[in-house]
């Protein structure tokens, strides 16, 4: 009962009808109050999601008619974080190569950040963080860091005072605001109760300004538009020749995680465009792993993957959780399945039974509904959910994954390169004409 209450709640929130209900009213409370528009933006000296964040928050103080709040903080960890370290490796991977797409400089200054300076630039930026100018202040003290500029990092702090204590308290006081708020990371923006991370969801917000007539002019900013331009799929027209000799995409998918449903058509796009080979490797969910995924959490990442899913045009929002049996019955046929090779169907037909059709897969009647539907035979079906040989080969999954740094789903892995995310779509597509070594051309 507890686990379908949840369920026609997420419903409800997601649908389009309660989105623009709530905005509405969020509009006209700030009209009644005459508020203007107020964005809360959470920054963190060494995540280099906030430094790339900070880069284009200077574009939107400039051409809209916003507040910004800045806090300094720090992201919340315990349960929010299950692999903290992984974490701090992957992000500046991976902020390296968005850097680079995005022309924003990035350790050119230094081959790590500016780690030595790190308390020094806390303190400084307590010192300051009631400053006017803190929106600057904080984008300048970020850059040091994050282009490795151990110089200009000493240069900002020499006549500063520091006082840990009081740094240690701000610091303190703005985690606590951060959970009363309802989120629990770094990179973050709230604006009328929703969140926006990094410079992955800028967008979102500056339409939804936009909508609002909140930009001071008529014409778009080309900064920000051409941050949107710069994460747009693009795709060759036909099979490069020389894309034959690249390695196979390999895909860690959750039956549970409705960024792996997300990204599915995109990636199986990706590697028909390229004439690369598509390797799922299911995975646990993290819960079924041991990590439990709080509540503040969970919401977050279904509201996040709703707004995703309206982007690329996927069906989602009629959900219904598989977690448990659901996951265990959908493992046990994704190994059938592949040994008919239906993969590809069973898993897009999965993705839409549960987080946009509402079908049970943990019951005979629903999961009979999404493997007939791809051609696959039920009594044989009901053979292999039975057959409990697919959890080492899911083991297997889960420990390469660990292998490589790695923890969470969707994840993407083309030779050496590692991309988390549905959203990394444009860059892995980029990643594998550089791979291709022909430039541009291919993307016809």
């Amino acid at each position: 009962m507890k686990r379908k209450i949840r369920v026609i709640y997420l419903r409800l929130i997601l649908s389009s009808g309660y989105q623009t209900f709530k905005r509405a009213m969020a509009e006209i409370r700030r009209r009644l109050t005459f508020r203007r528009h107020v964005i809360h933006v959470f920054l963190q000296i060494d995540d280099p999601y906030s430094y790339l964040l900070s880069h284009y928050l200077q574009f939107v103080k400039e051409n809209y008619k916003v507040e910004l709040r800045i806090y300094l903080s720090q992201a919340l960890r315990s349960d929010f974080m299950p692999e903290p370290e992984m974490l701090t490796e992957y992000a500046a991977r991976d902020s390296k190569m968005l850097a680079e797409e995005l022309g924003i400089p990035f350790l050119d200054k230094g081959d790590t950040p500016a780690v030595e300076h790190r308390r020094a630039l806390l303190d400084f930026l307590g010192e300051e963080h009631t400053d006017r100018e803190f929106q600057e202040t904080m984008h300048a003290a970020l850059s040091v860091y994050w282009r490795g500029d151990i110089e200009g990092a000493a240069r900002l702090v020499t006549h500063s005072k520091p006082d840990q204590s009081e740094t240690n308290i701000l610091i303190s006081k703005n985690q606590l605001l951060l959970r009363k708020l309802g989120h629990y990371s770094s990179a973050m923006m709230l604006y009328a109760g929703e969140w926006y991370w990094g410079v992955d969801r800028l967008i979102y917000l500056c339409d939804r300004l936009d909508t609002l007539r909140a930009r001071r002019g008529s014409e778009p900013v080309p900064e920000l538009q051409s941050l949107a331009q710069a994460m747009q799929l693009n795709l060759p027209a036909a099979v490069p020749e020389c894309s034959k000799n690249l390695p196979a995409m390999d895909m860690y998918h959750s039956f549970r995680s409705p960024y792996s449903y997300i990204a599915l058509k995109r990636l199986f796009d990706i590697s028909d465009a390229f004439g690369m080979k598509l390797e799922i490797k299911p995975i646990l969910p993290m819960v079924m792993r041991g990590a439990p995924v709080p509540g503040k959490k969970l919401l977050y990442i279904v509201k996040d993957a709703n707004r995703e899913a309206r982007r690329l045009k996927i069906p989602f929002g009629n959900l219904c959780d598989p977690i448990g049996v659901g996951v265990d019955r959908c493992m046990a046929t994704f190994y059938y399945a592949k040994s008919q090779g239906k993969e590809r169907e069973f898993v897009l037909s999965v993705g839409s039974g549960v987080w946009a059709e509402g079908i049970d897969v943990a019951t005979d009647e629903g999961l009979r509904v999404v493997t007939e539907r791809c051609g696959l035979f039920w009594p044989d079906v009901v053979e292999a959910i039975a057959d409990d040989s697919w959890r080492e080969t899911v083991r297997e999954n889960r420990d390469s994954l660990t292998e490589l740094g790695l923890w969470g789903v969707p994840n993407i892995i083309i030779g050496s390169a590692a991309f988390w995310g549905q959203d990394r779509d444009w860059l892995i597509a980029r990643q594998i004409e550089d791979m291709c070594d022909v430039g541009d051309g291919i993307l016809v």
